[in-house]
């Protein structure tokens, strides 16, 4: 019985390390993401999605789908590495074997403007890639 019981704790403990581990990698795509869009890095930023990602988005003028490049093609005017206010930080993740769902809060200079972020994520080989972005503002707009 004893044998059992250690046979299932270190099992147990091995699915925990796993998902701990998994859960460090869809990190570092959304941070690739978070860094890339709050440091004007387009490459870095490009780099957290796959080349084919959808990004739907509602802006001036309405709800439209992006590409990766076209995303990151609004940060190209502000200087390269240069902090630009976007404050992000990881809400949630779920993860589901080779997929994940994220949240991601984005807020501008002094709060100015918030939006939440959800991101659908996808494990190539053994990084992890965004495939798709959508996002909404949740703060009360002025």
């Amino acid at each position: 019985m004893k044998k059992v019981i250690l046979l299932l704790v270190t099992l147990f403990s091995l699915q925990v390390t796993f998902a701990q581990s998994e859960t460090s990698l869809i990190a570092n795509a959304l941070s690739k993401y978070m860094e890339g869009s709050s440091y004007n890095k387009l490459k870095l930023l490009e780099s957290a999605f796959t080349n084919d990602a959808t990004l739907y988005l509602t802006g001036k003028n309405g709800f439209k789908r992006y590409t990766p490049k076209e995303y990151s093609a609004f940060f190209k005017n502000k200087k390269k590495g240069e902090f630009n206010g976007r404050v992000a930080k990881i809400l949630a993740v779920e993860l589901i074997r080779d997929i994940a769902t994220a949240k991601v809060e984005i807020a501008g200079p002094d709060r100015k403007w918030v939006y939440v972020d959800l991101f659908l994520l996808k494990k190539f080989d053994k990084e992890w890639k965004i495939i798709s972005k959508t996002a909404t503002r949740v703060d009360d707009k002025k």
